[in-house]
């Protein structure tokens, strides 16, 4: 039987930011008239989601969980967007992706359940115990504000306003969110020299 593996590198940024893309090069690309561009973008994002999925059971013999749920609500979400030809439902997905992270962040951290760790834990080899709660805690902040942000963004401005922000606001702001909690990794035994892949222990 073939191990699961982990996503990692380029493969990992295919299945995370894959979909995403298309549905940008095609919401910009796309030749038809300007109102209908969400539409076919919709549905490019709808297949490109599930070739990530297809691409992930694969290659790496597993579908993650949040994968599953974020493809889900694509094509679920998606295919209300383009059945009832109404894009809020398309725009509402990322709200649903990040109140749900931020959800099972905040109850790793109440159930001392190491969630974030069990993900990434081969990413930030040597990060202690501390490290990871103050981790958790920030990117539970984070999607929860990132929640608000989307709603506020999509129910307050046009189509192509929000698709800007998705590109040139939110990507980016998850990025620097990311390089802004490096300085306090490093401080909690991030890449020590004798560091260690963490392994924590199982679910209960």
């Amino acid at each position: 039987m073939n191990a699961k593996t982990e996503p990692q590198g380029a493969g990992k940024l295919l299945i995370d930011l894959g979909p995403l893309l298309i549905f940008f090069l095609a919401n910009f690309f796309a030749p038809v008239p300007m109102v209908l561009k969400i539409f076919v973008a919709t549905g490019a994002f709808m297949v490109a989601m599930v070739a990530a999925m297809i691409f992930s059971a694969i290659r790496y013999h597993r579908i993650s969980p949040l994968l599953w749920f974020s493809g889900i609500m694509v094509v679920i979400l998606g295919g209300l967007t383009i059945w009832l030809h109404n894009e809020a439902f398309i725009k509402m997905k990322p709200t649903f992706y990040y109140v749900l992270v931020s959800a099972l962040l905040w109850f790793g951290l109440a159930t001392d359940r190491p969630l974030l760790q069990r993900v990434l834990g081969g990413t930030y080899p040597g990060l202690d115990e501390t490290g990871w709660a103050k981790l958790t805690r920030n990117w539970a902040i984070f999607f929860a504000f990132m929640a608000v942000l989307n709603e506020a963004v999509w129910r307050n401005s046009s189509t192509n306003f929000w698709v800007g922000f998705k590109l040139w606001g939110a990507l980016p702001l998850t990025f620097l969110f990311a390089a802004a909690n490096i300085p306090m990794l490093l401080r909690h035994g991030l890449m020590k020299e004798d560091a260690q892949p963490a392994e924590p222990g199982p679910i209960e």
